[in-house]
């Protein structure tokens, strides 16, 4: 299985670069819940983290992901910084514009200011800061590979705990994706405050409470 590098980190480093930050975002196709983007720098491209299995959120398992995670967060050679806009604001906004927002929210959470940014995808964001988007950089790049992985189990616990609030749902199950499962449940009881009004939900139920 390929995995990803820091193959385009480095050609941005030698060209000066310093701070270079991967970013992607997790929740962009749910129809329930906010959309979570992270940011990543590594301080040290040669960190043995390299070796610990980093690699598209997708292609990890829930307890690989819980790992890396707190490894990540509390390695001091990795800066990073979280993202989130709330479903209300996908709704007046649109996805694509909140995923937008999430990662420059994301980029201001973080200690220091990157100087160059990679994004996940085939979009910039509007900033000052140069970037390079690459679609599916998540497979790619190694910044952006951690920066799933801390947005994807970052999102995954906010919606946990929608879970224990709407369990009727089984938001546990599929996170807010539009699974079998969860269209049937969303058919049987309608969209409780968290959904996304703005999204097609195929025929169910428009009562909230």
């Amino acid at each position: 299985m390929k995995v990803p590098s820091f193959q385009v980190e480095r050609k941005l480093w030698k060209k000066g670069y310093k701070k270079v930050a991967g970013l992607d975002e997790v929740g962009r196709g749910c129809l329930a819940g906010p959309v979570v983007a992270a940011a990543v720098v590594f301080k040290n491209p040669k960190s043995k983290i390299q070796n610990l299995g980093v690699n598209d959120s997708k292609k990890l398992s829930p307890k690989k992901r819980e790992e890396l995670f707190k490894i990540l967060i509390k390695n001091p050679q990795v800066e990073w910084g979280i993202g989130r806009v709330s479903e209300k604001i996908i709704d007046k906004i649109n996805i694509l514009e909140a995923t937008k927002l999430a990662m420059k929210r994301a980029i201001k959470k973080m200690e220091h200011k990157p100087d160059f940014l990679i994004l996940d995808g085939n979009f910039k964001i509007d900033s000052p800061i140069s970037q390079k988007s690459i679609i599916k950089g998540d497979e790619k790049v190694f910044s952006v590979a951690a920066a799933s992985i801390l947005a994807k189990v970052w999102r995954d616990r906010i919606i946990i705990r929608y879970h224990k609030k709407y369990p009727r749902y089984g938001f546990d199950r599929h996170k807010g994706y539009s699974t079998k499962y969860h269209r049937k449940m969303l058919k049987k009881y309608g969209r409780c405050v968290i959904y996304r009004k703005s999204f097609n939900y195929g025929g169910s139920k428009t009562k909230t409470y």
